[in-house]
């Protein structure tokens, strides 16, 4: 069993880099982006009208997307000052349960994401005119990704025999 906690907790490492490269990507072009607007707005006579509506969907889509990494490395929101204190057994459990809880959570994220892009689909961006569905899509996308990492995670957690959570594991 310890073999398939390692195995988890590898392909969640390995998704997540592609994750955060992803989501480095979105920040460079966010950034450039950003001062594409402050040059067009102080400096070009030309105004970019795109650059803020751009700017709002890359930094949505970033932190989204950036859900997953935090879940992967156990840096999500939590009490870690009382369960730090638990015996390892019981922070076993309790890491379970808190992550079937999130499970549950993004899993019906994930369904409502998919029927909020298909109504997306019907409107336009204001600038771009184009379909909001697009820039929407990133809600099912990411509730999909913090699925498959909670469920990674959680398996290492509940078979992993030496009482070593996945937060405890830095880098494999």
């Amino acid at each position: 069993m310890q073999n398939f906690a390692f195995r988890a907790i590898r392909a969640s490492r390995a998704l997540n880099r592609w994750v955060e490269r992803f989501c480095v990507l979105l920040l460079i072009v966010l950034t450039l982006d950003v001062w594409l607007g402050i040059l067009a707005r102080y400096f070009i006579p030309f105004p970019l009208t795109f650059t803020e509506e751009l700017a709002r969907y890359l930094m949505i889509w970033m932190a989204l997307l950036a859900i997953s990494c935090g879940i992967s490395r156990r840096e999500h929101i939590g009490v870690l000052v009382l369960i730090e204190r638990l015996p390892p057994v019981v922070r076993k459990w309790l890491a379970v349960a808190i992550d079937l809880t999130a499970l549950v959570f993004f899993g019906v994220l994930l369904v409502y994401g998919v029927g909020f892009v298909e109504r997306g689909f019907s409107r336009l961006t204001m600038i771009f005119s184009i379909p909001k569905g697009y820039p929407f899509f990133v809600v099912p996308v990411a509730a999909a990704l913090a699925c498959v990492q909670l469920v990674l995670v959680a398996i290492h957690d509940l078979f992993s025999s030496d009482g070593i959570t996945a937060a405890d594991r830095a880098e494999i």
